[in-house]
């Protein structure tokens, strides 16, 4: 089942659960379908993932991380004050020249710190900022709209099913700029294993959600641009989908 939270016609803010092809109620606005306290992200957990950080930075640290025991965990946000839901927009920093989506699954954590369910993430990214300093990842990870959330929280009967995660970009005019698929099945790390780690003398706030990493990467000759709309799909949850903005644009506009 999906768990969704949403605005109808009226204007009330109500949450429902829905099968996987049921529709909202007409004239209904999807909205983040969880404030969680604290997003956290993992990384290096797909061979795609580790290959493309490696290229960016000319480092090896990206392929230690992905053969150690140990993951690569940050934190994205807390308080939602970075993080938007379905049909909001995320934004790109101004001081960066290749800010690229990346698409998960994430985790939600209930009361013991249990997985309670998954929803789609995007960790959109500065990787010419990170490619410059590993030790600057905080900056390219986290700014104004750097993560979204939704569309659903999904409650899998089969917990282990792997999850098969596409991604589409396109530009203002509709033109698709970029295309892929990967699968949790091509993950390194299990979502289990991640959260243990997560949470080992650690006090993240139950119905936190944890990003299990990103397995799909655009071409490095691309990057994210103000116009342009990036929708994740995942067949089980629905699509996340979001527009793209400036950051320094977007907080003009929160500031009014």
């Amino acid at each position: 089942m999906r768990h969704v939270r949403f605005r109808d016609a009226e204007g009330v803010v109500r949450d429902s659960t829905l099968a996987r092809d049921e529709e909202l109620p007409a004239g209904a606005t999807l909205l983040r379908p969880i404030d969680p306290p604290e997003v956290w992200c993992a990384g290096v957990t797909y061979e795609r993932s580790r290959d493309a950080r490696i290229e960016e930075s000319g480092s090896d640290v990206y392929a230690l991380v992905y053969d150690a025991d140990r993951p690569e965990l940050f934190l994205k946000d807390a308080d939602c004050r970075r993080t938007v839901g379905p049909n909001d927009a995320i934004a790109i920093r101004s001081d960066a020249a290749w800010n690229v989506p990346e698409p998960e699954i994430g985790v939600v954590l209930g009361e013991s710190l249990e997985i309670v369910g998954y929803l789609i993430g995007n960790d959109v990214s500065s990787r010419d900022i990170e490619g410059a300093n590993p030790l600057y990842l905080p900056q390219a990870k986290v700014f104004a709209a750097a993560c979204a959330i939704g569309p659903a929280v999904y409650v899998p009967e089969a917990w282990d099913a792997p999850l098969e995660i596409f991604m589409t970009i396109r530009a203002a005019d509709g033109t698709v700029l970029f295309s892929g698929e990967t699968s949790t099945a091509r993950m390194k790390r299990t979502f289990p294993d991640l959260v243990s780690w997560l949470i080992r003398d650690n006090p993240v706030p139950p119905h936190s959600v944890l990003l299990t990493g990103t397995g799909l990467v655009p071409p490095d000759d691309f990057t994210l641009l103000p116009g342009h709309v990036v929708e994740i799909h995942v067949p089980e949850i629905g699509t996340l989908t979001n527009p793209v903005l400036a950051a320094a644009d977007l907080l003009e506009r929160s500031s009014r």
